[in-house]
């Protein structure tokens, strides 16, 4: 990061000078002028707002950090292999090279900036990020991916992932974010809009494991149309505070949506995931899986809504968090919530909190195992069910390498 980087703050004339060194076009340039506008107005959530109760970033101090446009955000995947048509780029060479395209749906069909506080500073200081767009039609059979870097302190880092599914398309997009290790400090604040048009399918996967103290405030959400399905697969291994908002809208009738997510906490790392399953349309199905495991002083949240608007019969929800604690101190909040409108459907939510038992880790180690084998015995266990939902081998192993990292930290 360049020293004329390191002293940029998060201001409105920092827009315009971001804007300027990114060579943005005049409507992104106006885009992000009106976006900071709304991040001055909008007011800082607090604990008094019932989705922020249980996570107070009031020591959150966002003029210690400072936009890096050198960032390490975008696509890793090479294009050539690509079938015609396919688009996938970084969100900075779309906006140069493909300017109708980006302007139609970055940041005003999914998520808007005037939604949120740090919605809008997203839309502000956005520096990096993949621009997926797949015509109608066409498969993407080998997944892409994605990945963004920090290396490091006192960065403010804004990626931005836009997938546009054209009607009967299909495509897998890996994004990985990590970070160097250590005691340093950064903020990240991302956007993932997923647009999954009619009989489209999209399968997007959030593997997150930062090793340095990072404050993480983003949303995943996607638009399923008509016979649409879109998969998510939320992964939460690192940072000190992480609150995320996963969302799924069912617009159009037969639209699916499976969503998963997996978070281990370990020392005092703090994750709060706010899911919302929303039915706008009849026949429809949702079905969510969130498994989270803590140990040390570490604490999850989850929050979990179905919403089923009028009209939206013949609805299938189905919500399930579980939670194990491994150590005394560690803590597990779950609050499943529905809000139904309408009357002929089936909806189920649930959650379940367990801590280790002693019996079961006695029969394993009667049988020969270390206790430090059977507990991680248990825990794998514990996630097989998740594992089992993801048909992707590679990052099935990858997962189960990563739970068993965090059983020795």
């Amino acid at each position: 990061m360049s020293a004329q980087t390191q002293l940029l703050p998060l201001t409105r004339s920092s827009v315009e000078a971001l804007s300027e060194r990114l060579n943005d076009p005049r409507w992104m340039r106006d885009f992000r002028l009106a976006a900071f506008d709304a991040y001055e107005a909008l007011p800082m959530p607090s604990t008094s707002d019932e989705e922020w109760r249980r996570t107070d970033i009031k020591g959150l101090d966002l003029s210690a950090f400072h936009p890096d446009p050198e960032a390490v955000s975008g696509p890793v995947t090479e294009a050539p292999a690509l079938p015609s048509g396919v688009v996938f780029t970084s969100i900075r060479k779309a906006a140069q090279e493909h300017p109708d395209l980006l302007r139609e749906y970055f940041m005003r069909v999914c998520v808007r900036p005037e939604e949120s506080k740090f919605r809008a500073l997203h839309g502000a200081f956005w520096t990096g990020g993949t621009f997926l767009y797949v015509p109608a039609g066409v498969e993407v059979s080998v997944p892409l991916a994605s990945s963004t870097w920090i290396q490091s302190a006192g960065v403010a880092l804004f990626p931005h992932t836009l997938i546009v599914a054209e009607p009967g398309s299909s495509v897998t997009l890996i994004d990985e974010f990590g970070s160097m290790a250590g005691g340093w400090s950064a903020f990240v604040d991302p956007v993932v809009e997923l647009i999954v048009k009619d009989g489209a399918k999209v399968r997007y996967i959030a593997q997150q494991d930062w090793l340095a103290a990072i404050t993480e405030i983003g949303i995943v959400r996607g638009r399923i149309a008509r016979d649409a399905t879109l998969h998510t697969l939320i992964v939460g291994f690192g940072g000190r505070i992480v609150k995320t908002n996963v969302e799924s809208l069912l617009e159009g009738p037969g639209g699916h949506s499976e969503m998963l997510g997996l978070v281990f906490g370990n020392d005092s790392q703090h994750f709060d995931f706010h899911t919302l399953q929303e039915h706008r349309a009849p026949n429809t199905l949702s079905d969510l899986l969130y498994k989270n495991a803590v140990k040390d002083r570490a604490r999850t949240i989850f929050s979990g809504m179905i919403r089923v608007h009028h009209g939206a019969q013949k609805t299938n929800a189905f919500q399930a968090n579980r939670n194990l604690i491994l150590s005394e101190g560690a803590k597990a909040d779950s609050i499943p919530n529905l809000e139904i409108l309408a009357n002929d459907l089936r909806c189920t939510h649930g959650s379940a909190t367990s801590r280790l038992n002693e019996e079961h880790l006695f029969y394993l180690m009667s049988r020969g195992l270390r206790r430090v084998d059977a507990v991680r015995m248990v825990v794998e266990g514990f996630f097989a069910e998740l594992f089992d939902r993801v048909p992707l081998e590679g990052v099935r192993l990858r997962l189960q390498q990563d739970v068993d990292r965090k059983m020795v930290q």
